[in-house]
């Protein structure tokens, strides 16, 4: 019935439903816990394609009642300090030199470990709690920056990478809120890059543009994450400010057949075109390496130089690859 055209100011309209339906058991005492599983069974229809219909059962309610028990950690996590920046070198490609790093959340849960944000970034997404905790990342990697870039100075300055998700964009007072975090710890804007995904492009690419021209003007540089795989247009790149792009890992370990190594050339020649600059992740092999060096890939990243490691790890790495820059500034301290 639902499906069936109407018509609306002259004109036939159609409109399809997911619907979601609990049925009466143990776990449901109240007329709230009937709606919370009805609405749990509808947004599973909804994920399969809409036009659906699920059943709430208790899969679903495990689920449901784990990813409650997440959003109420969450909530908490910031307040007790539970969570940790690690960082990921991020290597010149024809000098095998440090140049900056991405830094990566993890949530060390009292209960259970170490998290890594596979785990509970879709929450955060969901209930906003994204917002407050991209913004921690970003004050504690500049803290950090600034601190190395002090202990080892070089030109071009060391870098960071943070990811911004795209709920950001949703929030008139982001650009202030970076700009006091840029203010308050020092560092400089330029040496700082953020990245965001082509899906929170794609969702509102209007006001997408309007924030990053905002970004720009802060000095900061925006890196395009994962370019490739999702809602991929070259249009981005003209429409965009967009100063770096990195390849996914999923290209690059799949470099060795031909279709997808000219793939990845195509992408690095583009961006060179345009005046950016091109950071592949995931690199795993010396092989990968001398493939991207002889596409001009500028930055590689991945478990071939290391693992996210700590601050004082980086540090430690820091220290043998600069180790005169280091020992000059002790000295002079």
């Amino acid at each position: 019935e639902i499906s069936t055209s109407y018509v609306l100011s002259g004109r036939e309209v159609y409109a399809s439903a997911s619907i979601g339906i609990a049925i009466s058991h143990a776990q449901h005492d109240t007329a709230e816990d009937f709606l919370r599983a009805a609405d749990t069974a509808m947004y599973h229809a909804k994920n399969r394609g809409r036009g659906c219909v699920e059943l709430f059962d208790t899969e679903m309610h495990a689920k449901a009642v784990g990813q409650l028990q997440i959003e109420t950690d969450l909530r908490r996590a910031l307040q007790r300090d539970e969570f940790r920046v690690l960082y990921q070198p991020i290597v010149a490609t024809r000098t095998r030199q440090v140049r900056g790093f991405e830094a990566l959340i993890r949530w060390e849960h009292p209960e259970q470990g170490m998290i890594p944000p596979a785990k509970f970034m879709n929450v955060a997404e969901e209930t906003g709690l994204v917002i407050p905790i991209d913004l921690w990342v970003l004050r504690e990697s500049c803290l950090q920056l600034k601190e190395w870039q002090q202990e080892f100075p070089m030109n071009p300055l060391l870098s960071v990478s943070v990811n911004l998700s795209g709920k950001q964009f949703g929030h008139p007072d982001l650009c202030e809120k970076i700009r006091a975090i840029l203010d308050e710890t020092g560092v400089i804007p330029l040496s700082v890059k953020l990245e965001i995904t082509e899906s929170s492009l794609v969702e509102n690419p209007d006001a997408a543009a309007q924030i990053l021209r905002q970004l720009k003007e802060l000095g900061v540089r925006i890196s395009l994450d994962d370019f490739g795989t999702g809602y991929s247009s070259l249009s981005y790149l003209h429409r965009f400010p967009i100063d770096l792009l990195k390849i996914d890992r999923s290209f690059v370990n799949r470099l060795s057949i031909s279709k997808n190594s000219e793939i990845v050339r195509t992408i690095i020649t583009l961006a060179i075109n345009l005046g950016m600059e091109v950071i592949a992740e995931g690199v795993e092999t010396d092989e990968q390496v001398s493939q991207l060096e002889g596409m001009n890939c500028d930055y590689v990243q991945g478990y071939l130089f290391s693992q996210p490691i700590t601050s004082s790890n980086i540090h430690d790495l820091l220290s043998m690859t600069y180790p005169k820059i280091a020992g000059q500034n002790a000295a002079g301290a």
